[in-house]
C-alpha cells in the first residue's frame, strides 16, 4: 500500500480506504542475500501493513478503523543459492542458536502487538518442508516456555498454499479463512472515534512463505478483505448486497502493495498479482509469473550483490571497506551475523570435541584461512578453519560453519615441529587489497609425522550448543597421514613405526583484522602464562597476530623437543622460526591464470 495518511487518501479520491506500510531497516536487503533471522531476532523482508478505513466526509472527526498485519522471513538461520529457480533452503547453526533468535523475535512481536498467530504458507512436502518443520518445532518449544510463565501461547497454522490451491484455484484460500475466521474476529481491529482510541487490536497475524511476497500477499489481502467486511458491518453496510462484488478498488490497493514490496525485495512486482487484482487466475497470469521468475533469477545472480553492499553501507551497517571487499570477490557478506561470535563459538566447540587428553593444557584458538587441499600452500580454494594450541599439540580443525560442527581435524605433536615460516601470503592478485603485502600474511608449520599425529574425519552431525561427550571412534572415522599407518578404533598399527615419512606442512593465512563489518576477532591466547583478551589480540595487525602466534608455537614446540635433539642444534638451538615469503606477489601473479582474470573482469562488468 502507498504510505498515505487518511487526508491524503481523500485527495487521491479513494474514498475512505487507505493504508500504511512500514518496512524494517534492521535486516534490510534483497532476496537470497538477506534470508531468515539475525542474532538479535530481526528477520529479512519484515513488513508491517496497516489497512485504514475512515469516514470519507468526516474531516478530522468520525470513526477510523485500523487493521495491522505483519510479514517476515522464517525466524531461523538459513540461506538459499540465487543460482536456481527453486533452490533448496540450507539450515544454519545449532538448534540452540536458532531457538535463541526465534525467542527474541517473538518476544519483540509480543511486546508490540500482544497476541500472535503464525500463518505458514510453505509446502509440507518437497524442498520447503524441512525449514517449515524447524519453524514449527521452534514455536512449539517456545509455547511450552510461555505456558510455564503463564503467558498466552502463539497460534501456528501451517497452510500448504501450493497444495490446496493447485491448478490456479487461488480461491481456495477461503479454506484458510474458514480456519482463521474466528481468530481474526478475536484479534479484531483498532477503532478511533473523534481522535480517542475506543478499541485496540488484540494481536496480529504473522504471515510468511519462502520470500514473504507472492503467497503472503494473496493471503494477507484475503485477511484484509475479511476484516473490512466486519468493520463495514459494524457501520451497517453489508458488502454482500453491494453491486461491486469484485471489490476492484480494494483489490487494486492490495495488488499495488504487493508490487511495491516485491520491487524492493526481489526487483519485480509481485507474482500472482493478477489474482490479487481481479480475483481471477488464468494462463496469462501464469505466463506473466514465469517472466517475473526469470527476471528475479537474473537479479539474484548478477544485480543484487552490489545493490546489497550499497544498502548495507547507506544504512550504516558496514564501513566503506565493503566496496573494497566487493571488488575482491564480487560478493557481499551479512553484517548482522557476528563472525567474531561465530568464530569464538567454533573455537570452544573444537576444544570440546577434539582434545581428548584432559592433561593437555589449552593455550589458545584462532580462525585462519587454509588451503582446501591438505599439505599444500597453494590451492584453488581456501576455507576458514580453526587452529587450536595446547601445551603438547597443534590441532587444525576444518569446520562446517553452516551446521556448527567439526568436519575433520589433524593433530600434530609439538615435538615433531621442525620449522615455522611466516611472511607474505598472496592467494589472489585480482584486486589491490589482495596484493597488499602488509595485510596478506600467514605462516607455514612444517613437521615430521609420528605415531601420535592423526587425521580424523567426522561421520555424524554434531551440534555446537549442547554438551557433548569426548569424541569416540564412532564419531570420527580415522584416516592415515601420508606414510603413516591408519588410526582406527583408537589403536595404531605397530608396523607404522618402521615407515619413513616425508615432512608435512600446515599453511595458515591470517584473516583481515579490519573488515567492513567489524574487527574479525583472533581468539584468546596465553602469552607467557598470561591470558590476553579477545580485543587485545584483535587490535593487532595481521602480521603482528601471525608473529605472536608463531612465537607461542615455537616456545611450546621447543619445550616438547627431546633433549638429545636440542643438543644437536648447537648454536641454532631454540630457533624454529624463519621469516620469508610463503607466496610472493610476483609468484602469485605468475600463477594467476588468464581465465581467472577474465572471469573476474566479466563479473565486475556485469555484477557492478
Amino acid at each position: 500500500m502507498r504510505d498515505l495518511s487518511p487526508s491524503e487518501e481523500k485527495r487521491e479520491g479513494r474514498g475512505g480506504l487507505g493504508g500504511r506500510r512500514g518496512r524494517s531497516i534492521k535486516r534490510a536487503g534483497l532476496r537470497y542475500l538477506r534470508r531468515g533471522i539475525d542474532e538479535q531476532g530481526w528477520v529479512a523482508n519484515g513488513v508491517e501493513t496497516e489497512q485504514i478505513l475512515y469516514e470519507a466526509d468526516g474531516g478530522d472527526k468520525g470513526r477510523v478503523y485500523s487493521f495491522a498485519q505483519v510479514r517476515g522471513s522464517f525466524p531461523v538461520f538459513f540461506t538459499q543459492s540465487p543460482y536456481s529457480l527453486k533452490p533448496t533452503p540450507v539450515l544454519q547453526h545449532s538448534q540452540e542458536a536458532n531457538f535463541a533468535a526465534l525467542r527474541k523475535h517473538f518476544g519483540r512481536l509480543g511486546e508490540r502487538y500482544g497476541g500472535l498467530e503464525v500463518v505458514n504458507l510453505v509446502e509440507k512436502h518437497g524442498v520447503e518442508a524441512p525449514i517449515g518443520e524447524v519453524y514449527e518445532r521452534g514455536v512449539e518449544r517456545l509455547n511450552e516456555e510461555l505456558v510455564k510463565e503463564g503467558k498466552e501461547k502463539i497460534g501456528f497454522e501451517w497452510f500448504d498454499f501450493h497444495s490446496v490451491c493447485r491448478g490456479m484455484k487461488f480461491e481456495n484460500v477461503s479454506v484458510l479463512l474458514e480456519i482463521l475466521g474466528g481468530r481474526l474476529e478475536e484479534l479484531g481491529s483498532s477503532v478511533v472515534v473523534d481522535g480517542v482510541v475506543e478499541r485496540r487490536q488484540k494481536g496480529v497475524l504473522r504471515t510468511n512463505c519462502m520470500d514473504c511476497l507472492d503467497r503472503t500477499n494473496v493471503c494477507q489481502s484475503s485477511f484484509g478483505k475479511f476484516m473490512l467486511d466486519l468493520q463495514l458491518r459494524e457501520e451497517g453496510i453489508d458488502m454482500e448486497k453491494q453491486k461491486d462484488q469484485e471489490n476492484s478498488w480494494f483489490n487494486g490497493l492490495w495488488a499495488d502493495n504487493g508490487d511495491a514490496i516485491g520491487k524492493q525485495y526481489a526487483g519485480t512486482g509481485a507474482m500472482k498479482g493478477d489474482y490479487t487484482r481481479t480475483r481471477k487466475r488464468n494462463y496469462r497470469g501464469a505466463l506473466t509469473d514465469a517472466g517475473l521468475s526469470l527476471t528475479r533469477l537474473f537479479n539474484g545472480m548478477f544485480n543484487d550483490f552490489f545493490l546489497q553492499a550499497s544498502i548495507d553501507f547507506l544504512l550504516g551497517n558496514v564501513t566503506s571497506l565493503v566496496f573494497e571487499e566487493f571488488e575482491a570477490n564480487m560478493m557481499t557478506k551479512d553484517p548482522a551475523v557476528s563472525m567474531q561470535n561465530m568464530r569464538q563459538q567454533a573455537i570452544e566447540l573444537c576444544q570440546k570435541r577434539v582434545i581428548e587428553d584432559e592433561a593437555e593444557e589449552f593455550i589458545g584458538g584462532w580462525a585462519f584461512l587454509t588451503p582446501s587441499t591438505p599439505d599444500t600452500i597453494r590451492s584453488a580454494t581456501f576455507e576458514e578453519a580453526v587452529l587450536l594450541l595446547t601445551d603438547s599439540a597443534l590441532y587444525l580443525c576444518r569446520f562446517d560453519w553452516n551446521l556448527d560442527k567439526v568436519s575433520s581435524f589433524e593433530r600434530v605433536d609439538l615435538a615433531h615441529v621442525t620449522k615455522i615460516r611466516f611472511g607474505t601470503y598472496i592467494t589472489s592478485t585480482i584486486s589491490p587489497a589482495q596484493v597488499d603485502e602488509l595485510r596478506n600474511v600467514g605462516l607455514v608449520i612444517e613437521y615430521k609425522p609420528g605415531l601420535t599425529d592423526v587425521t580424523r574425519v567426522n561421520t555424524r552431525s554434531l551440534s555446537s550448543m549442547s554438551d557433548h561427550p569426548k569424541p569416540t571412534n564412532d564419531d570420527f572415522a580415522s584416516a592415515a597421514l601420508s606414510g603413516v599407518a591408519g588410526f582406527f578404533s583408537g589403536k595404531n598399527v605397530a608396523a607404522a613405526a618402521a615407515v619413513t615419512t616425508p615432512t608435512r606442512k600446515i599453511a595458515l593465512k591470517a584473516l583481515y583484522s579490519q573488515t567492513s563489518a567489524a574487527v574479525s576477532g583472533a581468539g584468546k591466547v596465553k602469552i607467557g602464562g598470561e591470558e590476553e583478551e579477545d580485543e587485545d589480540i584483535a587490535r593487532l595487525t595481521e602480521i603482528q597476530q601471525v608473529v605472536v602466534i608463531a612465537a607461542e608455537i615455537e616456545r611450546l614446540a621447543l619445550l616438547n623437543q627431546p633433549r638429545e635433539v636440542k643438543g644437536e642444534k648447537g648454536e641454532g638451538e631454540g630457533h624454529l622460526i624463519e621469516k620469508g615469503d610463503i607466496i610472493s606477489v610476483a609468484e602469485a601473479k605468475k600463477n594467476t591464470g588468464l581465465l581467472e582474470t577474465l572471469g573476474h573482469r566479466v563479473k565486475k562488468l556485469v555484477w557492478a
